[in-house]
């Protein structure tokens, strides 16, 4: 874990937030995205992997600009929010909030980190609810899958978050769905 990494802490997401207009559902979103981060950090055998508080602003921060690309009709508010963070100076939380919809150089034999937690408590939160795979990778096709290729795009990603999950699981005491049940 390396201490000179810059990141808000949880009262300085909330500024931001309350500052870039986010919208109440997505706020509400988020914090359930930040629950289901903390849940799977406080499940782990070895904590010392993550940075909690690293890893509990980017679970606040990762639709930072979805309200913005809703309004303004652009498509990729993941890319958008790592460029608002960027100028904010938080690189760490932006690299972390690019990779929430589209995950790249993903490796199972490296150690778990923030970017794959926050990934992946991302696809159990469907609005504010936490739901199963199944029910978020449907809920992201009705959404999002607009196109053919979005809907296939969708569909194979779901073959990813499941192997995240495992990869996830082997690092708990308990199993995910125990831990999440707690919250």
């Amino acid at each position: 874990m390396n201490n000179s990494i810059k990141y808000p802490s949880e009262e300085e997401c909330f500024l931001i937030i309350r500052n870039s207009g986010m919208f109440p559902n997505i706020v509400d979103h988020s914090i359930q995205v930040k629950n289901v981060s903390v849940a799977i950090y406080n499940n782990l055998v070895d904590q010392t992997l993550i940075n909690k508080d690293l890893l509990i602003a980017a679970a606040l921060l990762h639709d930072i600009a979805k309200t913005h690309a809703i309004i303004h009709k652009e498509m990729r508010h993941d890319l958008l929010g790592g460029q608002m963070l960027r100028r904010m100076g938080f690189d760490t939380i932006a690299d972390i909030v690019e990779n929430h919809v589209v995950f790249n150089d993903y490796k199972r034999e490296i150690p778990l980190s923030e970017k794959e937690i926050v990934y992946y408590a991302d696809k159990r939160v469907m609005h504010d609810k936490i739901v199963s795979v199944d029910e978020r990778v449907a809920d992201l096709v009705e959404r999002y899958g607009i196109t053919d290729k979005a809907k296939e795009l969708i569909l194979k990603n779901k073959s990813f978050i499941l192997e995240l999950e495992e990869k996830i699981q082997s690092y708990m005491h308990s199993d995910i769905e125990t831990a999440l049940k707690r919250l």
